[in-house]
């Protein structure tokens, strides 16, 4: 997890990463805002035109991570300062969304 549970020095553009087990899914829930994702082997790009990391919870199921940046289009633009609580809601992609298991952390922004 980053940040880990119960960082203090976090910083308002932190990367939220979460790094699974091979063969998991996931999403993210940060402060209550589920946030939508993007499946990274899904984005359909032009030859020769580069990648953006789109403003939602970014999968990446070659590596089993998940994670999300704050920015101008996100559901969540920054972090204010202050205790922040996240929530990855993860299941075996085998099993299905179905049989998700969840858990909880918390950090702090400076």
């Amino acid at each position: 997890l980053f940040p880990v549970e119960n960082a203090t020095q976090v910083l308002q553009q932190a990367t939220v990463v979460v790094d699974l087990e091979a063969g998991y899914a996931a999403e993210l829930e940060i402060d209550g805002i589920l946030l939508p994702t993007t499946r990274i082997g899904e984005i359909e790009l032009e030859p020769g035109e580069q990648f953006t990391v789109p403003p939602t919870a970014v999968y990446d199921p070659g590596n089993a991570v998940i994670s999300f940046q704050p920015s101008e289009d996100a559901l969540i633009e920054s972090f204010t300062e202050g205790r922040h609580e996240a929530r990855v809601i993860y299941w075996k992609i085998e099993e299905g969304r179905d049989f998700a298991q969840s858990y909880r952390w918390s950090f702090n922004v400076v």
